[in-house]
């Protein structure tokens, strides 16, 4: 197992290296249109080929990869901060609060929430910039995907809310806003950075998911959504339209091996 992870650290920390620098690959834009060029197969030129658009499918993937690599991590610490706050105050304040909140977390864990996602992201607007609909998309990914990890610091919370750590603090005084903030979330850290490391790979598929039925990022921005579109009709796609697809399943598949050493051990 250590050798696995070793290994995929230094693929995914390859991959992270080649969508910093697109340019030392390829310097071409991702939204350039080669006319003469459409839907051309692998060549010198277009190591790729292009799509159907003649846009150059190496740099669109280059690019796609470092929005997701970006956006997904902003989302899962989006969700992971909600999930603190929800979760750390449902926890340690008990009572009436908690038994709300474990209502709500439940009736939203219960919510196929995938199916929420595209309701609420079919309602808005499509038309909207590119880069605004990346927001938009992974912003909804992040404020939707809390409640599982607000279960689990909920229950954290309820562990250390008698612990003699606690005792102590309110002996001596330490209003209870302060205590949850410097001794309470402080030692659920190792559960928060679980919770997001797992979260990223999860928004990734998320929103893969969303751009293959038309509501992810837009064009012409890249995204591993809509670069996987032109696999609906897999039959008739050529085999470079799957490499969007390798290099994601790659990406998630390390995600979820490289796991920080604290939370791999614990």
């Amino acid at each position: 197992m250590t050798h696995l992870r070793l290994f995929s650290t230094a693929a995914l920390t390859a991959i992270l290296l080649l969508v910093a620098w697109p340019s030392a690959i390829t310097t071409v834009p991702y939204d350039r249109q080669f006319r003469d060029y459409p839907s051309a197969p692998i060549s010198r030129q277009f190591p790729l080929g292009t799509d159907e658009l003649g846009r150059d499918r190496l740099s669109r993937l280059l690019h796609a990869t470092r929005i997701s690599l970006v956006a997904a991590p902003a989302a899962a610490l989006l969700s992971t901060a909600l999930a603190a706050i929800a979760g750390g105050l449902a926890g340690f304040l008990g009572g009436r609060f908690d038994r709300m909140a474990a209502v709500v977390i439940d009736l939203m864990l219960a919510l196929p929430w995938l199916f929420v996602l595209i309701i609420v992201r079919a309602a808005l607007p499509l038309n909207i910039e590119a880069w605004l609909s990346v927001g938009i998309t992974f912003g909804l990914i992040g404020l939707l995907g809390w409640p599982s990890a607000a279960r689990v610091v909920r229950a954290g919370c309820q562990d250390l809310r008698n612990s003699d750590l606690v005792l102590h603090a309110r002996a001596c005084g330490i209003a209870p806003g302060r205590i949850l903030l410097k001794h309470v979330l402080p030692n659920l850290r190792p559960v928060l950075v679980a919770q997001f490391w797992a979260a990223i790979p999860i928004y990734i598929l998320a929103e893969a998911n969303l751009g293959l039925l038309g509501l992810g990022v837009s064009e012409p921005l890249p995204s591993w959504g809509n670069l996987l579109r032109p696999l609906e009709t897999a039959f008739l796609a050529p085999a470079e339209a799957w490499t969007p697809l390798a290099l994601m399943l790659v990406v998630v598949a390390c995600l979820y091996v490289c796991k920080p050493v604290e939370v791999a051990t614990r």
